[in-house]
């Protein structure tokens, strides 16, 4: 093929989708990702929709694909900074950041035995700490560890460079800019949660065992901080019952001012997961209208006999903490009965509104709605959450459907 090859930016489950799906038919794609590994949200899950699959399922084979193809090239820890140029023919500057470890690494893991120094884990949402050199998770692509270089202890940086048999440790290694001309880009930057901490009634940050759907997912992976056991932070025990508030920050015009489409299916399988390590532990769903769009019916149907669920109509107005306990009392109108109840639970999980991940940011030459959704125009095209709200199915769905226009584009440029 004589054309430019396609740009993805997002190496989450819809950019990983729309660059095999276009190297599959002959393009050159070239898949660019700013965390160290893919992934992106998906490999974050404990299991994921529709057929609550664990992300290796969905991961892996699309890993193999990337590895077999010699038309994806994959740049992790990279970010755009400027898009110019026209739809056929786009120059696109990028910014990669050193990983400090190079590709002699086989993620042997002797260099992180040796080192003292400890970073808070994003991927775990600050529920637990890493090494200074750590890998992203147990299945990263590509498999190689990372340095933090700021997190490191005296005397780590000699200790991981004797324990390294391979000589992959590059502490020289320097920020790059490259330049890459492309015909098409498919913008597949995916999704972030809502600013917690900017819902002061709900406690977050303040109170140890309210925590967000996010964390929930770590807790219940079997590669997250407790092992996939679901414990609350303040003392490691089983919780009993547990709130889940929906809509926390979402339809609300002070936050977000739409519905972020899966909140309510995420806190239904999130009963599911108490149900399944005790069937006797409570669900008390907070919400303003249950949605699960389309087929997913039947999930609302399977949680409600399967898990221990009281759904209460009405918005959480405060959460309090009892000091001694740590428990916490939800104050919200139950708006069917029109009565003012307080429920004391063990736990509290906010079902938090999705934001665009690049919301906040300014990408020259990116185009976006006032929210940070990427707006369609012919030569970029957003895929998955970076164009809307979407659950793992139709993301892939809007992935293809790029992947196709993409191809469109560098065939008549």
């Amino acid at each position: 093929m004589g054309q430019l090859p396609i740009l993805v930016v997002g190496g989450g489950i819809s950019g990983i989708t729309a660059a095999v799906e276009a190297a599959e038919v002959g393009a050159e794609v070239i898949l660019i990702e700013k965390e160290p590994s893919l992934g992106g949200r998906v490999a974050q899950l404990r299991y994921y929709f529709p057929k609550l699959c664990p992300p290796t399922c969905g991961l892996e084979i699309n890993f193999r694909r990337i590895k077999s193809n010699p038309r994806i090239k994959v740049y992790t820890m990279a970010e755009v900074m400027e898009i110019s140029g026209e739809p056929g023919n786009y120059k696109v500057k990028v910014k990669i950041r050193p990983r400090y470890v190079n590709d002699n690494c086989t993620a042997c893991g002797e260099c992180e035995k040796v080192c003292e120094g400890e970073r808070v884990s994003d991927f775990d949402f600050g529920l637990r700490k890493t090494k200074a050199i750590y890998l992203p998770y147990p299945m990263a692509f590509p498999m190689k560890y990372v340095l933090d270089k700021d997190a490191l202890a005296p005397g780590d940086l000699e200790r991981i460079m004797a324990a390294c048999k391979y000589n992959a440790i590059d502490p020289d290694m320097k920020e790059e800019i490259k330049e890459f001309e492309v015909g098409a880009i498919i913008w597949a930057t995916g999704w972030k949660p809502y600013d917690a901490t900017k819902l002061d009634n709900l406690g977050y940050g303040k109170f140890t065992n309210v925590i967000t759907n996010m964390q929930m997912e770590r807790l219940a992976s079997p590669w997250g901080p407790t092992g996939g056991k679901i414990l609350r932070p303040s003392d490691n025990t089983p919780p009993k019952k547990v709130a889940f508030v929906q809509c926390a920050g979402s339809r609300d015009e002070n936050h977000l001012p739409y519905c972020s489409y899966i909140c309510c299916l995420a806190s239904l399988k999130h009963s599911l997961y108490l149900a399944e390590q005790d069937p006797e532990a409570e669900a008390l769903i907070f919400y303003i209208d249950i949605r699960t769009p389309g087929r997913y019916e039947k999930f609302l149907r399977r949680a409600q006999e399967e898990a221990r669920i009281t759904f209460i109509k009405g918005k959480v107005a405060k959460i309090e903490e009892d000091p001694e306990t740590k428990d916490l009392i939800v104050t919200a109108e139950d708006t069917l009965s029109g009565k003012k109840i307080n429920e004391r639970v063990n736990m509290v999980v906010l079902a938090l509104g999705m934001q665009p991940s690049i919301a906040g940011m300014e990408i020259p030459g990116l185009k976006v709605d006032e929210n940070g959704f990427v707006f369609y125009e012919e030569g970029i095209i957003g895929c998955g959450c970076a164009k809307m709200p979407l659950d793992v199915m139709t993301s892939n769905e809007t992935a293809t459907g790029a992947a196709l226009k993409a191809i469109q584009i560098i065939k008549r440029g």
